[in-house]
């Protein structure tokens, strides 16, 4: 007897397209592609969900969640498309967000100009008063302070206010009066206080998020708002979970309230799909590589665990690559997933600098017109374009045949812009953008890999996106990694990513004290006051509680995160051993035995699994047909002819080859072997990765 449960919608946002899949009552996959429409996302999301509810018989009423991944937040943050946002904060402190951390991506570029803030200096509003680092009172507010800049900020147009204290962390009175006094004068402003968003010490981090979060609220909250009337219009009422940046969900009504856990809510929902498919496939150690129409995202998954950042950059250039150098953008201290990012996809437009030399990206063709080969107007040449141009894609490729793509656009595309002037054969052109979007997109596998202390040539990579099993097989090949891994779904997997996720809400409080008995008493009781607070937020039971703490040796600078698993059962000889270990893994070494250590923060996380997901039971209906297409491998190897493989013919192959699934092509290149394994992923053992093991031997030997 099968198994039943409720069906699940997922839904994730692209630059390009917009991706689908809606779990049934049997537990089986039904996915959908279309094209992203920017001017309004809800046209493309109403599309979708019609055609596959069309498609699948299930009404509407039936479904019952909705999980939601999206980029709305950082491309309001990119575009600066936010609220008109004011601040109140303490005097002296004005210019915080201008000062910022004195740190800068470029430490010598003297021409570099840090992002102007999102708050104007006339709308950074202050008030007397003063609280001390201990939580005591040194100068009672100036309430006339605060009534004041509310008329003046009020008369100004501003519709989004936040309001950051000096030292509110350790005594939030002060900031919850003039958030009293606000909502007295003002009743319809949106208000974000920074001891409710982050009470942690550090005044910058700690104004920039609260004025981030301000700054992008009330666009998430009409966003939601309309998603939400949008699905009631059909009959769906299903409760609304986000993707968070750390990859937990969170209910809509929070991730209204607080959207600063949702700014990198797109990208994280792959990564927590790769953790959990790619240890059930026995690939827990992997690099995750994520390339869409617009942008290639990386990150680290060690031991089934995606690597996780306490603090990162966002509205800064998408090329901010340099991971040990911060400062490109605004500092947001939330949990997050650790991603790396260029702007290199399949959309990429390819153009020339002053010298002619061919550049990717960053700038893309987007949805709309796209490629020249969408056939919607575009002229420019990209990625995709070279693709079709050397055989790797055919014209019936793109989201399940739904789209046709047109070979003679392309080919004319790549010899206006490319071949031509640079007097090469179209398909040694289109191959050589193919080796330099290779080369740019590992970029961004660099940045979490040898800028971390790793070495690629340890991991697979997890590949996925609609363009990432194409590209991966040559990038892993590059790099020496030893194979490739495509999971079921691959154009589709961060809206699978989804289905496996778990709710998740978050809680942080400033801790600052020496590790000792004492101290870690103290940290299970407030551990506990935060779990519940997490409960409360999430209003769901049945979850577990995972602590962590950011900690130090006495006399450092800088803070390692440290998971320390159930709070109730902490010792003081267990988070020692945990820091000991982390400091050992990042820095590879650790101080003598009995050194001090010092905790700064401590958080807690509240998961609820919300699901159950077999990757396996993908609706792959279609024809099982081989074919053969030509294909262009470079200039020392020329044109082969490649079979076609749909995926659901899939046994074991030998490159060259090319994978067809309804929303991702995979190439197989000469000399590797494809093969479906169990799990329903695809795996590519690569001959190039024995050129890297021996390249590392002769290193490792001289």
């Amino acid at each position: 007897m099968t198994d039943l449960q409720t069906p699940r919608l997922a839904i994730d946002i692209g630059g390009t397209f917009t991706d689908f899949i809606l779990q049934d009552g049997t537990g089986a996959l039904h996915s959908y592609k279309t094209l992203t429409t920017h001017q309004d996302y809800t046209i493309a999301i109403a599309a979708g969900i019609d055609r596959l509810l069309e498609r699948t018989g299930i009404a509407a009423g039936e479904v019952g969640q909705v999980l939601h991944a999206t980029t709305l937040g950082s491309n309001t943050l990119l575009e600066r498309t936010g609220a008109r946002t004011g601040l109140i904060t303490t005097a002296g402190f004005r210019d915080v967000l201008e000062i910022r951390d004195l740190r800068m991506p470029r430490l010598y570029d003297q021409d570099w100009d840090k992002p102007k803030t999102l708050v104007r200096r006339r709308w950074r509003r202050v008030c007397a008063g003063r609280i001390l680092a201990d939580g005591s009172e040194m100068t009672p507010l100036n309430e006339g302070d605060v009534r004041a800049a509310v008329e003046m900020l009020r008369a100004e147009g501003i519709t989004s206010v936040a309001v950051c204290l000096i030292n509110a962390h350790a005594n939030p009175a002060h900031e919850i009066r003039v958030g009293e006094i606000v909502r007295e004068l003002w009743p319809a402003v949106n208000l974000s206080l920074s001891h409710v968003l982050l009470p942690e010490e550090g005044e910058y981090p700690r104004t920039s998020t609260c004025v981030i979060n301000a700054y992008v609220q009330p666009v998430i909250k009409t966003y939601v708002a309309r998603l939400d009337a949008m699905l009631g219009a059909r009959g769906i009422v299903a409760p609304l979970f986000f993707m968070q940046s750390n990859g937990g969900l969170t209910p809509a009504e929070v991730a209204a309230e607080q959207p600063i856990h949702i700014i990198e809510s797109g990208p994280a929902a792959g990564v927590i799909g790769a953790s959990i498919i790619g240890a059930a496939s026995g690939t827990d150690t992997a690099i995750t590589l994520d390339i869409g129409g617009t942008t290639a995202k990386a990150a680290l998954v060690q031991n089934g665990q995606p690597g996780k950042a306490t603090e990162f950059q966002v509205g800064g250039h998408v090329l901010q690559t340099e991971r040990l150098l911060s400062g490109g953008g605004f500092s947001l201290r939330v949990p997050a997933i650790d991603l790396a990012e260029v702007g290199a996809g399949g959309g990429s437009i390819i153009s020339r600098d002053a010298a002619g030399v061919p550049m990717v990206g960053p700038r893309s063709a987007g949805s709309n017109p796209g490629p020249a080969c969408y056939g919607n107007g575009g002229t420019e040449l990209t990625v995709t374009d070279c693709n079709l141009v050397l055989g790797y894609l055919n014209e019936n490729s793109i989201a399940g045949g739904e789209m046709k793509l047109d070979r003679d656009l392309a080919e004319t595309a790549c010899a206006t812009h490319l071949s031509g002037p640079l007097g090469m054969t179209p398909e040694a052109a289109a191959h050589g953008v193919f080796t330099l979007s290779c080369v740019t997109m590992i970029q961004a596998i660099r940045a979490v890999t040898t800028e971390r202390g790793q070495d690629p040539r340890d991991y697979a990579v997890f590949a996925f996106g609609g363009n990432g099993p194409l590209f991966a097989a040559g990038i892993a090949q590059t790099l020496g990694c030893p194979k490739v891994i495509v999971p079921p779904a691959p154009g589709v997997f961060s809206a699978l990513g989804l289905l496996c996720a778990e709710i998740e809400i978050h809680k942080s409080r400033s801790f600052r004290c020496l590790l000792d008995d004492a101290s870690v008493a103290d940290a299970r009781e407030a551990l506990a006051q935060m779990a519940e607070a997490a409960r409360t937020d999430a209003r769901r039971e049945g979850g577990r509680v995972i602590a962590t703490a950011r900690m130090r040796y006495a006399g450092q600078s800088s803070d390692l995160l440290v998971q320390l698993g159930d709070p109730a059962t902490l010792s003081a000889a267990a988070m020692r051993a945990a820091f000991v270990a982390e400091h050992d893994a990042v820095f590879k070494f650790t101080a003598p035995e009995g050194e001090p250590i010092r905790i700064t923060a401590i958080e807690c996380a509240y998961a609820i699994p919300v699901g159950r997901l077999d990757p396996t039971r993908r609706d792959l209906a279609g024809s099982r047909a081989e074919s053969r297409q030509r294909a262009w491998f470079g200039p020392e190897t020329g044109w082969l002819e490649a079979p076609v493989v749909p995926r659901t013919a899939l046994t074991q192959v030998a490159g060259p080859c090319i994978i067809t699934d309804p929303d991702a092509t995979t190439l197989v290149p000469p000399g590797a072997v494809a093969r479906m394994m169990p799990t329903g992923s695809v795996e590519i053992e690569l001959d190039g990765a024995r050129v890297g093991s021996s390249a590392r031997s002769e290193v490792e030997h001289a």
